[in-house]
């Protein structure tokens, strides 16, 4: 038995956030529904796929089947396809929610309230029904129907204020889409926490989550510094605010670094241990916390001089035995083959009917009795259109075939 059994989800969300908070639950077994339609695809299923040499699937109807980040955020799950623009299609979202425990959305605001999918709407037909709205802002507040994707909610949330080097303006905004992962597991624990509410109390509630929340909630310390002390923080590169070296360093092969952090002035004293107490380690600008993080510069000068002659692995391994905080910086490559990585199946291979083999990542908790599984890859779009209009509602063939004739159901 999985921890999630017996709870059933009607997902609308599209692209990373919404889609990832159902995937973790679909994960610990909980029966994901993903709405679709064709007129309108989640925007990871359009494209030519980046793996293969597939050129005519394209014609053919192949390629919204095909997208590897789209398998990723969606395996475990159903996929019917309806249209609930017409009063038919909506009608039978509404019979799915009767038998639903919540309905997640990541549109902007106020798109499930003119489709009559809102909360209160939802609430006359399943008093005890979960929502959970995930958008940039928030679904109210002057900044509700701001236009934003998750590199610009990291910046609104102030997390792009951070990115970059010390002295030198930000960066810009991050390469992975961290806005969006984030707010997906924050997004997988309230469901969790109203699920428990629900349970307890037997009502259901709305869950109205900002992204830009979640990304401002991670900046506790800049937050802290600035009420209590006046100070806006900035970029600071690897550099950590009293902990030095902290930095990545690089290794003998060409791109290949080893990222080193030292706390306290004992993990000095094992660092200058393991490399062989070089003469520049007794250097009275390295004596103690404070002036190794003053004289930063010329400290990972002389760490690099070191670091250079060895390889990630070889510096993190004669480091680690010291008790020295330090890891090879792991390329994609490196993790898929790390035998620790593999022994924890950080990456798992699943038989995709299409595409074959892939790797998708692995669920990364370990829960002694319930661990969740990948049952099955991600649907086809409308592969579940029977078993879920037939079997869960009832339907007979007749009506079905009309409904897909009509494209109610397409």
């Amino acid at each position: 038995m999985l921890s999630l059994e017996g709870v059933r989800i009607i997902d609308f969300g599209t692209a990373w956030a919404g889609p990832m908070s159902t995937q973790l639950l679909a994960d610990m077994g909980a029966e994901v529904i993903k709405v679709e339609t064709k007129g309108r695809l989640d925007g990871l299923r359009m494209g030519r796929p980046i793996v293969g040499d597939d050129i005519t699937g394209g014609d053919e109807g192949k390629w919204p089947n095909l997208m590897p980040a789209f398998h990723a955020l969606n395996r475990n799950k159903m996929s019917i396809t309806v249209d609930f623009k017409k009063e038919e299609g909506l009608a039978l979202i509404r019979d799915l929610v009767k038998i639903s425990d919540v309905v997640s959305d990541n549109f902007s605001p106020g798109v499930m309230a003119r489709a009559g999918l809102d909360y209160d709407s939802l609430c006359k037909i399943k008093p005890d029904i979960i929502t959970i709205s995930l958008s940039g802002a928030g679904q109210y507040g002057p900044l509700k129907d701001a236009t934003l994707y998750a590199n610009t909610i990291m910046a609104l949330s102030g997390l792009s204020s951070l990115l970059g080097y010390d002295g030198e303006p930000p960066l810009g905004m991050s390469a992975v889409a961290y806005g969006d992962a984030n707010a997906s597991i924050h997004a997988a624990f309230a469901i969790l926490a109203a699920l428990v509410y629900r349970k307890m109390t037997g009502e259901g509630q709305q869950i109205d989550l900002a992204e830009t929340q979640m990304g401002s909630s991670l900046m506790g310390e800049a937050l802290m510094d600035f009420h209590m002390n006046g100070r806006t923080a900035r970029p600071q590169g690897n550099r950590h605010s009293h902990m030095a070296p902290h930095n990545h360093y690089p290794c003998s092969e060409e791109d290949k670094w080893v990222s080193i952090a030292v706390a306290t002035d004992d993990e000095w004293q094992q660092f200058c241990k393991a490399i062989g107490n070089q003469a520049w380690c007794r250097d009275e600008r390295f004596v103690n916390a404070m002036d190794r993080w003053k004289n930063q510069e010329a400290l990972d000068k002389f760490i690099a001089e070191w670091t250079i002659n060895h390889e990630p692995i070889e510096a993190m391994e004669i480091l680690q035995k010291a008790g020295v905080a330090a890891v090879a910086v792991m390329t994609t490559e490196d993790q898929y083959f790390n035998p620790h990585f593999m022994e924890r199946q950080s990456y798992i291979e699943i038989e995709h009917p299409l595409v074959g083999v892939e790797a998708l990542y692995g669920i990364p908790w370990r829960l002694s009795e319930t661990p969740g599984e990948i049952q099955r890859p991600a649907p086809n779009l409308g592969e579940h259109n029977e078993y879920v209009f037939k079997d869960l509602l009832g339907m007979d063939s007749k009506r079905f075939d009309q409904l897909v004739q009509n494209k109610v159901i397409y």
